[in-house]
């Protein structure tokens, strides 16, 4: 497909995804089945252009003057992907299958400066200036305060493709070794961190799932954020450890690595569709000391209660954290989930005290960045058990061992008052996370 065409199928797909407010990936997949020519560099520029439109959708449409498909991807080709305006106008007016040429009015509007904010968005609210929901805004102040316009600018950043180092298998210095062929380095954070810096937006990522290293088990995709969250589980060697929510097991194999393949590790989903990805994962990754608990296998926790030294919560939440990721599910959020979520993440909690021993630890993660989640959720738990006390996140981080050169430092700019841990794009290019530890009296 010439550009002209790529242009046309993103702002058919933009437009409907707006009509439908389904996942993007659904409206990709529902026009790439009406176009089985397009091939995967079509499907990836496609696809890229869309993410890029659907991060910046406030502010984009604040300059265009609309908020159509064709205004969001006209505006992503221009101010993000930097196309000149003789290119763009071009590839718009190419017949038969461009979307048709510039209007006068789009003409003026997308000239101007390519390599930042237009000077439209001077004076705009800041939820433009943040290309967040305007109804999120009290919630995003709250979490963020005045720095609120600036840390969401960077969660409307492309994200970079994060990598664990499994210890189980290989040492760092030889994976990164390994993993020269798709431009990995390390992350100076975490010892078992890698990093391959977010590509150009109109081409795939590096196909790291087929590399020989990933095959070995050497790595995992896993993102900065959730690795962090995964070692304040601390000094795991020889403990009893369960997965409360292991979904399809990252961090699960995570606190494996850090067990050492000692003690015992339990996973368990209350979805066992979830859990399915596990069982393949962990053989790969040399896992030898997990028990996957499924509920459809009618595998209960009964005789796990209060005999955990660990219980790992990655809690249900609105997902705000990977909104760099998946731009199009904060344009989807609406005030009925997000209290949809704070009712599952009590419950969640609650089940998941139960299987903490006296003296045991409850790490408590959402992705999440929103303070309505997290901050609010443990006050009432706290407050309806009073056995429970909060503790340092970074302490556990700092048992873990794998804290590298500026780890702690970094990490550090990211505590909240009740020390635990609020993870931003903007300190660690990484997703947006929320880490607690709790432990139980007695």
């Amino acid at each position: 497909m010439r550009d002209a065409g790529r242009l046309s199928a993103a702002i058919e797909i933009l437009d409907d995804f707006a009509a439908r407010r389904v996942p993007l990936k659904t409206a990709i997949a529902d026009w790439g089945r009406g176009n089985r020519y397009a091939g995967a560099k079509d499907r990836a520029w496609i696809s890229g252009l869309c993410l890029d439109a659907l991060r910046r959708r406030h502010s984009l449409a604040a300059v265009m003057g609309a908020d159509t498909g064709r205004a969001l991807a006209l505006a992503a080709f221009r101010f993000l992907w930097r196309a000149p305006m003789d290119a763009l106008g071009d590839v718009a007016a190419e017949e038969p299958h461009g979307p048709g040429a510039l209007s006068e009015d789009e003409r003026a509007r997308l000239t101007g400066d390519a390599h930042g904010r237009p000077d439209a968005l001077s004076g705009r609210p800041p939820h433009v200036l943040g290309d967040y929901p305007e109804w999120l805004g009290p919630q995003i102040e709250r979490a963020f305060g005045g720095a609120a316009v600036a840390v969401m600018g960077a969660f409307a950043r492309r994200a970079d493709v994060d990598l664990r180092i499994n210890t189980l298998k290989t040492g760092p210095e030889k994976a990164l070794a390994a993993l020269k062929s798709v431009d990995a380095q390390a992350v100076p954070v975490l010892t078992t961190a890698a990093r391959i810096a977010a590509p150009d937006p109109s081409r795939k990522a590096p196909a790291v799932t087929v590399i020989p290293a990933f095959n070995k088990g050497w790595v995992e995709v896993q993102d900065l954020g959730s690795q962090i969250a995964a070692a304040a589980a601390g000094d795991v060697r020889g403990a009893q450890v369960l997965d409360y929510c292991a979904g399809g097991g990252g961090k699960t194999l995570a606190l494996a690595a850090m067990m050492e393949n000692t003690g015992q590790l339990y996973a368990y989903d209350r979805d066992a569709r979830r859990l399915k990805p596990l069982y393949h994962r962990a053989g790969r990754a040399g896992v030898r000391n997990l028990q996957v608990r499924s509920p459809a296998g009618a595998e209960g926790l009964d005789d796990l209660q209060a005999r955990m030294d660990v219980v790992f919560v990655d809690a249900p939440c609105t997902g705000s954290g990977t909104w760099r990721r998946h731009p199009d599910t904060k344009w989807r959020l609406t005030p009925q989930q997000l209290r949809r979520r704070m009712d599952e993440q009590d419950a969640v909690l609650r089940e998941a005290a139960r299987f903490v021993r006296p003296g045991g630890r409850l790490i408590w993660v959402t992705c999440s960045f929103l303070m309505e989640e997290n901050e609010d959720r443990l006050a009432a738990f706290l407050a309806a058990h009073p056995g429970f006390r909060q503790g340092a996140a970074l302490d556990g981080i700092a048992a873990s061992g794998l804290l590298a050169g500026d780890g702690a430092g970094l990490l550090a700019r990211c505590v909240t008052p009740a020390g635990c841990l609020r993870l931003t794009p903007d300190v660690l290019r990484a997703d947006g996370f929320f880490v607690s530890v709790l432990t139980r009296e007695g």
